[in-house]
C-alpha cells in the first residue's frame, strides 16, 4: 500500500515540477530563452534541453526501455555539455516537442514498472538501483533545475513564481526598493563586524 502512494506521490510531484520549468519559458521571446544568463551559460531554452536528455536516461536505458529517438550516450565525452544549450539550428517548439516526448516516455515507464522493479544507473558508484531510487533523483533534479528557471527569469522579467498559476510580478520600483533594503542590510551587518 504504501510502495503505491509512495510512487504516485512522487509522479505527481514530477509532472507538476515539469510544468513549472516549461511555464518559465512562456511570453518570453527566442533571444531571452536562449541567452546565456551566468558565467558558464545557463539558459532557459538549455535547462529544458537537459531535463530531456537526462530523464529520457533515467527512465530508459536505466530500466532497460530505451527512449526511442537517438541521443548522445552518456558515456560520450564528445557530447558532454552540448546538453545544456540550444544550437541556433534547434528550435524552441522541437525541445518543448521532445521535452513532452520524453515525459510519456517515462510517464509510461513509471506506471509499468512497481517501484522496487531494479535498475542500473551505469554513471553512479552505487549502480543497482529501482525505480524508487531514480524517481527520488530526477524529481529532485528537476526540481533544482526549476529554481535556477525561477531564478533565470527573475532576471529576464522580474517575473516568479514557483508553480504554474503561482506567478508574481512586481514592478519594477517595488523590486529595487526591496533589493535596496536588503543590500542596506546587508552592509550594515558586516560594518558591525
Amino acid at each position: 500500500m504504501i510502495d503505491d502512494f509512495a510512487k504516485e506521490y512522487l509522479h505527481s510531484d514530477l509532472r507538476e515540477i515539469r510544468e513549472t520549468v516549461l511555464w518559465k519559458l512562456d511570453g518570453l521571446g527566442e533571444y531571452e530563452v536562449r541567452r546565456p544568463l551566468t558565467a558558464t551559460g545557463t539558459n532557459l531554452l538549455g535547462l529544458v534541453k537537459h531535463l530531456s536528455l537526462s530523464e529520457s536516461r533515467y527512465f530508459g536505458e536505466v530500466f532497460d526501455r530505451p527512449f526511442p529517438e537517438p541521443l548522445p550516450r552518456w558515456d560520450d565525452t564528445a557530447a558532454r555539455g552540448t546538453d545544456m544549450w540550444a544550437s541556433e539550428h534547434e528550435t524552441r517548439e522541437e525541445i518543448v516537442a521532445r521535452y513532452r516526448r520524453v515525459w510519456a516516455h517515462s510517464d509510461a515507464t513509471i506506471t509499468a514498472l512497481a517501484v522496487d522493479a531494479p535498475g542500473h544507473v551505469p554513471w553512479w558508484p552505487r549502480p543497482d538501483v529501482m525505480l524508487f531510487n531514480v524517481l527520488v533523483h530526477v524529481l529532485t533534479e528537476t526540481s533544482r533545475h526549476a529554481g535556477h528557471a525561477d531564478i533565470l527569469r527573475e532576471q529576464l522579467d522580474g517575473a516568479t513564481g514557483t508553480a504554474v498559476g503561482y506567478a508574481t510580478t512586481r514592478d519594477a520600483a517595488i523590486r529595487e526598493a526591496r533589493r535596496a533594503e536588503i543590500e542596506r542590510a546587508a552592509r550594515a551587518a558586516v560594518e558591525r563586524r
